[in-house]
């Protein structure tokens, strides 16, 4: 493509996510000329499907413990420069009206799409241009010529580009690796990926009895990897899914087992002894009945092979089950896969980028934001928020 046909803007944004319309946003209103081109026509497609559609948009306890990288430090400059109530100002200055529901999450009283035109109407007031539906075809640095971007009918050159394109997750509403592969291409380090904040796949042999539980949720503590969380499981037709689950899955790797706390507000051997003595001639399994759903003690007891009056265990079954009970082992095969996992794990090494602004260190004006970053949040708002602060912190940089 002939150079004179190139269109000239100060920054280009590639992805019009979360991170992308926010680094758009705070560059714009720097003064600076500012192109956001995304391959699909729509604004924001993740953030409209957020939170069953009313976007979990970010979460009050924010903060470094709850993000997952290989360098847990990294997050550290940009979430204490853009908190949570500094998005929640954004918020409240376009009068979205929104509710807390659980453990610090903010949801939308109406709809996510509120989110998207909020960013959206802080980018054309900051004079921020779009393209959309453009697809990338090509990113090269000249050195005379900054940046050059070509796309299927247009070309773009810059001295500021960034990458704000995501991960592997959710692939039908347009996630791809672009941004993996342009790190590559630029020398850059892409730490181990894999789908997380997912439910789990049982291994083939342990799906006979499962799938009788379909529809069963569980309050309880789950551990992986010295990680607990306390929300609800829920069992599917081929694995677990529910809240715990989902946050299990950003710690667990193939191979770990889980540690399940069925009755995490009791200890199990104390409330068995309690029951032998006082209702000994039951069955244990309707014993169980009063503290788990019917068909999960009924399935529970069966699957270790207990059966009969509580009174008729010895000390060595009465072990067993409230061993089991307090420390459930459960091995998953995998976790469901990208198509259902709500973020990717891994992804542009930070010890290529600056913490403080995002930019690589190895290739001067060239940035990475967002999912694309070896940077994962736990469930429940903090993957946005990670969204809205490497966006700033790069947004007052390019």
């Amino acid at each position: 493509m002939n150079q004179s046909k190139y269109e000239s803007y100060d920054v280009i944004i590639i992805g019009a996510g979360g991170a992308g319309l926010m680094c758009a946003i705070e560059a714009g209103k720097r003064g600076r000329r500012v192109l956001l081109i995304d391959h699909n026509r729509e604004i924001g497609r993740k953030i409209l499907i957020s939170g069953g559609g009313r976007c979990n948009f970010t979460n009050l306890g924010a903060n470094p413990d709850c993000y997952v990288s290989s360098n847990k430090h990294f997050v550290k400059s940009a979430l204490s420069r853009y908190t949570p109530q500094d998005f929640i100002k954004l918020v409240q200055k376009h009068h979205i009206r929104y509710h807390e529901k659980k453990l610090g999450q903010l949801f939308c009283d109406e709809s996510a799409s509120q989110i998207v035109d909020m960013l959206v109407k802080e980018c054309r007031q900051a004079g921020v241009a779009f393209a959309l539906g453009e697809k990338v075809r090509s990113v090269k640095k000249d050195p005379d010529q900054g940046f050059l971007i070509e796309g299927e009918t247009t070309g773009w050159q810059c001295s500021s580009l960034v990458i704000a394109t995501g991960g592997l997750s959710i692939p039908q509403i347009g996630a791809t690796g672009f941004g993996y592969d342009i790190a590559r291409q630029f020398g850059l380090k892409i730490t181990e990926l894999a789908p997380a904040l997912d439910g789990f796949d049982w291994r083939q042999g342990d799906l006979k009895g499962f799938t009788e539980l379909a529809g069963v949720s569980l309050d309880v503590e789950i551990s992986v990897n010295k990680v607990s969380f306390r929300e609800n499981i829920l069992f599917t037709h081929k694995g677990l899914s529910g809240p715990a689950s989902l946050q299990a899955s950003l710690y667990w790797k193939r191979d770990n087992s889980l540690s399940i706390n069925l009755l995490p507000t009791m200890d199990a051997g104390q409330y068995l002894l309690d029951q032998k003595q006082k209702r000994g001639k039951q069955e244990v399994k309707n014993v169980l009945s009063d503290v788990l759903p019917k068909r999960f003690a009924e399935y529970f007891t069966d699957h270790l092979h207990i059966a009969g009056p509580l009174a008729s265990l010895d000390g060595k079954r009465m072990q067993l089950l409230a061993a089991s009970l307090n420390n459930w082992q459960v091995k998953p095969e995998k976790t469901v896969g990208y198509k259902k996992a709500e973020v990717t794990r891994g992804g542009v090494d930070t010890a290529a980028l600056s913490s403080t602004t995002m930019e690589t260190k190895s290739v001067p004006g060239l940035y990475f934001i967002g999912e694309v970053v070896d940077v994962t949040g736990r469930l429940g708002g903090y993957n946005f928020q990670w969204a809205w602060a490497s966006g700033y912190a790069a947004g007052q940089s390019v």
